[in-house]
């Protein structure tokens, strides 16, 4: 009787619903996501897994009225079924943390479905233009090997609703084949599968030389799960080869239509060493160096107190260990064949300018960015200045003060770019930002699982070979 109440007067029961928001450096939308959560009437909690962000994402979750919880290995479907595990109501919906345009009753579109018990999967949709991985990779891969589902406008939305039990026992992918892997898991279950408009969503798209990655994750959740059904055939393998080389073309021909730039770090990167290391064993202040890393976490008193220690050193003595520093066997050789492909590049770096330059020149880059050294007499005095381009703006994609992705604003702005028109590559957590917003975000030789995580891709070897299959 309530049940064909709640239908007939558009009531729905409260505290049904747990949200679940998977999120990565999400500080600029995840508070409002919660707060618009937070005022549908069936939701009883909004738990928010935090893939060990570095920006303020926890504390505006937090803030925003969120059960916040540290995810204990990194990656998204690590984090969706932590949430599935804590959540304690009946259904279940997940959201993305990085949309700022969701409609006011996104939780109710997903929801009432299975809570009125018309499907048992609800699966978001939206509009806008479909993904080019969507569109050459999971629709024509669907089309073959699960037909049944190749009418989904968008299978890989991460926006979902389901019962708790339902989803219980599914295996989620760790990559970004998550999503399409849970929506051919609970089709294979038997599930009644409803796509929900969820209205415009404007989230965040790669350009086409970053989709590598991505194409092969969603390529492998879909095969996998092919062969585990045993319906593959060397008919439709061959079908899925065709498909992959016209995707190939269809990107090498787009990215020759931009304009181009890669940009490297310099220590540890670029550089086998550091800089400054390098120095202090030399200057003899190797345990005052020690000294300021471990007791200042603020990076622009971390420059200052560095600079300072190179106060008095001779300008010839700063060259000769810049010649003396290591560079990566081949950084020169794979800089030549990059520029050669049309692109421009650049150093981007918290060291210093003179360094930077003297590194920039033996390996044939185009240009450095750098901290700019001060010196007098061919003498070092001790004081740096950190340039605008690093320091935090009006259209700075994270909160930190001085960053290097500001450097990438600012690259963009100068030479006509988007951020995602740009390939960057670094080793460390300082190069975190910059990487995330690059088109494509490369961690070289990184000990940062961060990084790594957030990286399109992963270079374990000291060599920039595998920069060329990037840009080829």
């Amino acid at each position: 009787m309530f049940k064909k109440l709640w239908t007939r007067l558009g009531f729905l029961p409260r505290k049904r619903v747990s949200v679940v928001i998977p999120v990565l450096n999400e500080e600029k939308t995840i508070g409002q996501v919660v707060r618009l959560a937070k005022k549908d009437k069936t939701v009883g909690e909004v738990i928010v897994v935090d893939d060990n962000s570095v920006d303020q994402t926890v504390a505006e979750a937090e803030k925003s009225g969120a059960a916040v919880i540290k995810s204990s290995v990194l990656g998204k479907g690590y984090s969706m079924g932590e949430g599935l595990d804590l959540a304690k109501f009946e259904v279940v919906v997940f959201l993305d943390g990085d949309i700022g345009n969701y409609e006011t009753d996104i939780v109710r579109r997903l929801s009432e479905p299975v809570i009125r018990d018309w499907c048992d999967f609800a699966k978001g949709t939206f509009r806008r233009e479909a993904g080019r991985v969507t569109e050459l990779v999971a629709k024509p891969l669907l089309s073959i090997l699960f037909p049944d589902l190749s009418g989904y406008s968008q299978p890989l939305s991460g926006m979902i609703a389901a019962k708790k039990e339902f989803l219980k026992g599914l295996k989620f992918e760790n990559d970004y084949g998550v999503d399409i892997g849970i929506l051919i898991d609970v089709h294979n279950r038997g599930a009644r599968i409803m796509e929900v408009d969820l209205g415009r969503i404007d989230n965040k798209s790669k350009p086409w030389q970053a989709l590598g990655k991505m194409s092969r994750e969603v390529s492998k959740a879909i095969l996998k799960r092919a062969e585990i059904k045993k319906i593959l055939s060397l008919d439709e393998l061959e079908t899925i080869n065709v498909i992959r080389d016209e995707m190939e073309d269809s990107i090498n021909d787009s990215i020759q239509k931009l304009n181009k730039m890669i940009l490297f770090d310099m220590d540890d990167t670029l550089l086998l060493e550091r800089f400054i290391n390098k120095a202090a064993d030399a200057f003899g202040f190797r345990a005052k160096l020690e000294e300021i890393r471990a007791n200042n976490s603020e990076p622009f008193v971390v420059t200052k107190l560095i600079a300072a220690l190179l106060k008095d050193v001779k300008l010839e003595e700063i060259f000769e260990i810049a010649d003396g520093l290591q560079i990566v066997p081949d950084a020169a050789e794979v800089i030549k064949i990059l520029k050669s492909r049309g692109y421009v590049v650049g150093l981007v770096t918290d060291s210093y300018d003179l360094i930077a330059d003297f590194i920039r020149n033996k390996v044939g880059a185009d240009f450095a960015l750098a901290n700019q050294l001060e010196v007098k007499n061919r003498t070092v005095t001790g004081e740096v200045r950190i340039p605008s381009y690093f320091i935090r703006g009006e259209k700075s994609p994270c909160s930190h003060a001085v960053c290097k992705v500001n450097a990438l604003v600012y690259l963009s702005e100068k030479h006509g770019l988007t951020t995602a028109d740009m390939i960057a590559v670094g080793d460390s957590v300082n190069d975190l930002c910059m990487v995330k917003a690059a088109g494509i975000g490369v961690a070289f030789c990184s000990k940062n699982g961060l990084l790594n995580v957030i990286a399109d891709k992963v270079i374990s070897t000291r060599s920039f070979r595998d920069l060329l299959d990037l840009t080829a």
